[in-house]
């Protein structure tokens, strides 16, 4: 399977426009199907960011819309009338009237919501299938098939944050934390806060912070002998989880918080919360354990 990072065009999909092109390049075209109206200039860096994105996503639309582009410094009578005070801009037209529009550079999965609110599900795109397919693979334990695929994504998108997220994800559990490191600086700080980066973030700090406490033997015979070291019991929830003992890792914290809840300023209820962040919501752990911590909190 391969990615192609400049999809066919869809013929005659995406055409620039003028003034006097305007009323039938967009106006009498929405009569049949949505048209997009891109309004853009050269000195705009963000209408450089947007074009890609937009383009493409049309392209994959197959030709249930159109994308129609004018520039507002050699055609400005249209986007004054519009109101258009701030570029990009995009408008879409449906039986001749504007119907929907956004501003602003948006990420693909943004754009590609708007067009399907104007022609309904448009399916994946290629891209979208091969992380599918890598979705696959790792569930299948095929971790250099996924790392196959994701490499793939990226020589495409570098800034696929999902196949970013996946290669870190790849080498922390290979054991390879600068590896995962490496690839966690290539995500663009707008997408910083991105909920699959956030948890291979807080999985590799998880690591680092597992890797200069040894041996859970001596920690557990710690509190054995005192269960009120909180410190000890910290330390071996951090190994715990460090070695997928999830379960036992979100007691030993919970122990902590019903103990003495300000111990480290509340650093056990901290603590958890990072795990259940690197872990995702939805796994059975954090689950499990959110309801621990609620039922502690809340009783």
């Amino acid at each position: 399977m391969l990615v192609n990072g400049d999809t066919a065009p869809a013929k005659g999909a995406i055409k620039d426009t003028t003034t006097q092109g305007f009323r039938q390049d967009v106006i009498a075209e929405s009569m049949n199907q949505p048209v997009l109206v891109d309004f853009w200039a050269p000195w705009c860096g963000p209408c450089k960011q947007l074009t890609p994105v937009i383009e493409k996503v049309v392209n994959e639309a197959g030709g249930k819309v159109k994308l129609v582009k004018m520039n507002i410094d050699e055609h400005p009578a249209i986007p004054g009338q519009l109101g258009i005070q701030s570029i990009p801009a995009v408008i879409a037209f449906q039986r001749g009237q504007p119907v929907d529009g956004f501003m602003g550079a948006q990420p693909e999965s943004q754009v590609k919501a708007f067009i399907e609110r104007l022609v309904g599900p448009m399916g994946p795109g290629p891209v979208e299938e091969v992380l599918a397919a890598a979705a696959q693979a790792l569930e299948a334990g095929d971790a250099a098939g996924a790392s196959e695929l994701y490499a793939e994504v990226l020589a495409a998108e570098p800034e696929n944050i999902t196949a970013i997220a996946g290669m870190a994800r790849l080498h922390l559990d290979a054991g390879d934390i600068e590896g995962a490191k490496g690839f966690l600086a290539m995500v663009p700080e707008a997408k910083a806060q991105d909920p699959a980066v956030a948890a291979v973030r807080a999985a590799v700090e998880l690591a680092e912070q597992a890797a200069s406490l040894g041996d859970t033997a001596e920690l557990e015979a710690k509190v054995a002998a005192n269960p009120r070291d909180h410190q000890a019991r910290f330390d071996l929830a951090l190994a715990l989880n460090a070695r997928d003992k999830r379960e036992e890792a979100v007691d030993h914290l919970i122990a902590i918080i019903k103990a003495d809840r300000t111990w480290n300023d509340d650093g056990a209820r901290k603590q958890l919360l990072q795990f259940f962040e690197a872990w995702g919501p939805m796994d059975e752990h954090s689950v499990a354990g959110r309801r621990k911590l609620s039922g502690l909190l809340f009783s």
